[in-house]
């Protein structure tokens, strides 16, 4: 049998290189033809170890799962127990992650608090100070304390219910945050004391210290700033995650906030979001780890945020040994992010106009950075915060956050848990070797851990 070499041929002529795919080809040709790098919002699209690579172990014979109408499934969650006075208690172990007025508009930090007071969570200001909106319609609001002290207001952190120290985001540990022009509008500027209509780009790391020792400090006198009542978090992007997260408790968190790299951001450079920091799955068992070596788990709690979506994703975060979880892309999705409408006056109204204006199409969007949100999410123009109402926006993320809870305790059920705490390590698997190692679980059928036995 002989082989047609002009078949040969033709099939090596139309073979992409690994190496160098189409995808590699235009980053490159790009970089040649305006020597910039890219930045856009959202969070890393390849392909990650992630919590769907994890599976539940349900009751059967040797275990009983409780029966769904008539055993209760507690999900309520306190946090902040170590020192606060006043620590944070909520009916959900969901909360809704930091994200800026400035990246978002107004009605959009107002329907946020309104849907978090809603299901009885908190929710947190983000870089540029708290909004009027945001604290009036947040029952439960953190108030964060970022490296850019953009709007940092000593009087607002005594109104907020907690301080979140921010030491790095999940999308760009190492690197500070953006905000690019078009979204400065005069509120936007005066919140932070800096020009209209200039980019302005966050420090990497705080102004005030240079290590662990200055950090202890820095809670010492929020504690004294807030009579001791407030519960203080501390947040780090995974990436060293185990010793920062016991850096963290040596200086004295309350409240330890681990952002994995599926997490999500206004605007980066597109290097940081998709080659630095590590998977979620690999932070959680780093910094349950951490607490366990130093006997804190329980004293201080974990919050996990990246790449939470569902429901299964809540509980497997719970089952690895996080006390709460914490949603920002998500929410934005359940807002109207990436839509094909949007709901103006009680009507639908097609975005695809709008979405083609600035090169993308609906499912596909991560132009957070321009201030040209179709569906009026991740906006300071006036014409477009408009789509999203605060009444419209806060039905959907109330919803949203429903739907996870009834997903959780659905889980919790089915393992036999009276409380969503309760699931456990033990109650998991993995679907796959890089999972497993990852979060230091069995793979499924076997009692095989990659990496450790």
């Amino acid at each position: 049998m002989t082989t047609d070499p002009t078949q040969t041929h033709q099939y090596l002529s139309r073979e992409e290189s690994w190496g160098y795919d189409r995808r590699t080809l235009q980053y490159i040709q790009n970089a040649a033809a305006h020597g910039l790098y890219e930045i856009r919002g959202l969070g890393a699209k390849r392909r990650l170890p992630h919590f769907d690579d994890l599976v539940f172990l349900g009751a059967s014979l040797s275990r009983y799962p409780l029966e769904g109408y008539r055993e209760k499934c507690s999900t309520k969650t306190v946090l902040g127990t170590r020192y606060a006075t006043k620590p944070i208690e909520l009916d959900i172990p969901i909360t809704i992650a930091g994200m800026s007025f400035g990246s978002l508009s107004a009605n959009v930090k107002e329907a946020l608090g309104r849907a978090a007071t809603a299901m009885g969570t908190s929710t947190t200001t983000g870089d540029g100070g708290m909004t009027s909106e945001e604290r009036l319609s947040s029952k439960t609001l953190i108030y964060q304390c970022l490296p850019s002290r953009y709007g940092f207001n000593p009087d607002d952190v005594r109104r907020a219910d907690a301080i979140e120290i921010v030491i790095g985001q999940g999308a760009k540990p190492g690197g500070g945050g953006m905000l690019l022009g078009q979204k400065i509008n005069p509120r936007v500027a005066a919140m932070r004391t800096l020009p209209e209509g200039i980019d302005q780009r966050s420090a990497c790391r705080h102004p005030d210290w240079t290590g662990p020792d200055d950090l202890t400090i820095k809670i010492q006198q929020f504690r004294e700033l807030t009579d001791w009542e407030k519960p203080i978090y501390v947040k780090v992007g995974a990436s060293r995650t185990y010793n920062d997260v016991k850096l963290a408790v040596q200086a004295g968190a309350d409240v330890i906030v681990v952002d994995g790299m599926q997490g999500g951001t206004a605007a980066t450079q597109m290097v940081f979001i998709e080659h630095v920091g590590i998977p979620t799955l690999a932070a959680v068992r780093q910094a349950v780890e951490a607490l366990e070596e130093m006997d804190m788990k329980g004293t201080v709690q974990l919050i996990v945020s990246g790449g939470v979506r569902t429901g299964a994703d809540v509980a497997k975060a719970i089952a690895l040994g996080a006390d709460a979880v914490s949603i920002g892309q998500g929410v934005l999705v359940a807002l109207g992010c990436n839509s094909e409408t949007y709901i103006q006056n009680g009507e639908h109204h097609s975005a695809h106009a709008d979405y083609t204006a600035i090169g993308t199409t609906p499912g596909t969007c991560h132009h957070c950075h321009t201030g040209k949100c179709p569906v009026g999410v991740t906006t300071q123009d006036a014409q477009l915060e408009k789509r999203l109402e605060p009444e419209v926006g806060a039905r959907r993320v109330k919803n949203y956050l429903q739907t996870l809870n009834m997903e959780l305790t659905t889980i919790a059920r089915a393992c036999g848990k009276q409380n969503v705490h309760h699931l456990e390590r033990e109650d998991l698997v993995a679907l796959t070797v890089e999972a497993a190692a990852m979060a230091k679980l069995p793979l499924a059928g076997t009692s095989w851990i990659p990496g450790w036995q």
